[in-house]
C-alpha cells in the first residue's frame, strides 16, 4: 500500500497497491428460497473471473470463481447448494401432494371404504391445501386406482404402492423437521383408525410411509399406537 496526503496535510487512507477483483457473468436466473431474506426471491446465477488488480485496475487474470447465487433483493452471494431448498410456494405443493398420496394409499389398504374414512381423509386433504376436495372425488380415484392397477381392497397392495408413496415422500422428508414427518405418518394413522382397528395392510401401508420419512421402525410403531389413544 502507498500512503497518501490529504489536503489539509493530514495522513489519507492508504492507497492498495495490489489487489484481487471479481467479474461477475449471469448464467442464469430463477426464484429461490433466500436464506438471508428468509423467503422467496428471484436469483441469478453468476459464473466469475478473478484478476490481480494494479492501483485498483485489472491487469492479470487469476482464474474462474463460482458460480455462486445471487439473491435479487438483498445481493448477498450463496453456494449453489442453496438451489437444492425447495421455495416455499414448491414447498407447499410437495406437502399437499404427499398428505393426498398417503390419505389414497391409507383408504385404498382398508377395504371397502366407509363414509367415516372418507370424511377423515377428505379433511385432512383439505387441510393439506385441496380445498375442493370431496368424498365422492376421494372414493371414485381409490375405484380408479383398484381398476387400474389390479389391487385387491384390504390387501398388501405391493411395490406399486410403496414405489408412488416414496416418488411423493422421498423429495420432501429431507425438508420436514421430525415434527412435520411424524405428522403426515398420524395424519394417515388416523384416516386409517377412522373406521376401526388397524388391518394389517393398513400397517403395511403406514410402515411403507414411516420408511419413506425416515422414520425409524421403533419410532412408527410408537406412533401408531399414540394414534389410537384419543388426546
Amino acid at each position: 500500500m502507498l500512503p497518501g496526503r490529504g489536503r489539509n496535510g493530514h495522513a489519507a487512507r492508504p492507497v492498495r497497491l495490489l489487489g484481487t477483483r471479481t467479474a461477475w457473468t449471469p448464467a442464469g436466473d430463477g426464484e429461490f428460497f433466500c436464506p438471508g431474506c428468509g423467503g422467496d426471491r428471484n436469483f441469478q446465477r453468476l459464473t466469475g473471473r478473478r484478476r490481480f488488480t494494479l492501483l485498483g485496475v485489472p491487469v492479470l487474470p487469476r482464474g474462474e470463481t463460482g458460480p455462486v447465487v445471487e439473491c435479487a433483493a438483498c445481493r448477498r452471494h450463496f453456494g449453489t447448494d442453496v438451489l437444492d431448498h425447495p421455495t416455499t410456494t414448491r414447498f407447499s405443493a410437495m406437502l399437499r401432494d404427499a398428505v393426498h398420496t398417503v390419505a389414497l394409499a391409507v383408504l385404498s389398504a382398508g377395504g371397502t371404504c366407509s363414509r367415516t374414512s372418507l370424511e377423515t381423509a377428505a379433511a385432512t386433504v383439505r387441510a393439506a391445501g385441496y380445498d375442493d376436495c370431496t368424498e365422492e372425488q376421494l372414493n371414485a380415484l381409490v375405484e380408479a386406482l383398484a381398476a387400474d392397477t389390479g389391487r385387491v381392497h384390504g390387501r398388501p397392495c405391493g411395490a406399486g404402492l410403496a414405489i408412488e408413496l416414496h416418488e411423493a415422500l422421498d423429495p420432501l422428508a429431507p425438508h420436514l423437521a421430525p415434527a412435520g414427518r411424524e405428522s403426515i405418518l398420524l395424519q394417515g394413522a388416523r384416516i386409517a383408525l377412522a373406521d376401526g382397528p388397524y388391518t394389517p395392510a393398513e400397517r403395511e401401508v403406514l410402515a411403507t410411509v414411516g420408511a419413506a420419512l425416515t422414520i425409524c421402525a421403533d419410532d412408527v410403531t410408537r406412533l401408531l399406537v399414540s394414534a389410537r389413544t384419543p388426546s
